[in-house]
């Protein structure tokens, strides 16, 4: 069971980073042989991630439909989509030959967010590191940073 941090929290992450959120979208469930690579493919390619810290990947987390990840930056990003070393390209590859979009019977989505450095704010309460607290480092919310305006302030 992982550690409850009691109180409330805020997280802190040295310098600028980037908020990559991505997810698939099952239009038709029953047309699994479409949908069922793309949800295999991507625990691997997390798995990769994981085992090398070069590539500036921080982290992730996972919820039905989407999945944060945390990356030290958007050239280390973009150079992990464009590789032909590792297994996003492939994936991407394989996905567009089998599925495409041109159906829809499974849409693919992401968002990409560059953050400034303390350009951000994180609550939690109760909770164990999460999300961004498990990336970066989880401190005690006192004082002037018990608003999200004074956690902001804190951080500038």
């Amino acid at each position: 069971m992982p550690h409850i941090y009691k109180g409330k929290m805020m997280a802190e992450l040295e310098g600028d980073f980037v908020i990559f959120l991505i997810g698939m979208h099952i239009n038709k469930l029953w047309k699994v042989h479409k949908w069922l690579p793309i949800f295999r493919a991507m625990p691997r390619m997390i798995k990769e991630l994981q085992e090398h810290s070069e590539l500036g990947f921080l982290g992730h987390t996972m919820s039905p439909g989407v999945i944060v990840q945390y990356w030290r930056s958007f050239e280390h990003l973009e150079a992990y989509a464009h590789s032909r070393d590792h297994l996003h390209l492939p994936a991407w590859a394989a996905f567009n030959k089998r599925v495409g979009y041109a159906d829809g019977d499974v849409g693919i989505w992401h968002e990409t967010y560059l953050v400034q450095a303390g350009a951000y704010e994180a609550i939690y309460g109760g909770m164990p590191a999460f999300g961004l607290g498990k990336v970066g480092r989880l401190v005690p919310i006192n004082g002037s940073r018990d608003s999200a305006r004074g956690r902001l302030r804190q951080q500038a």
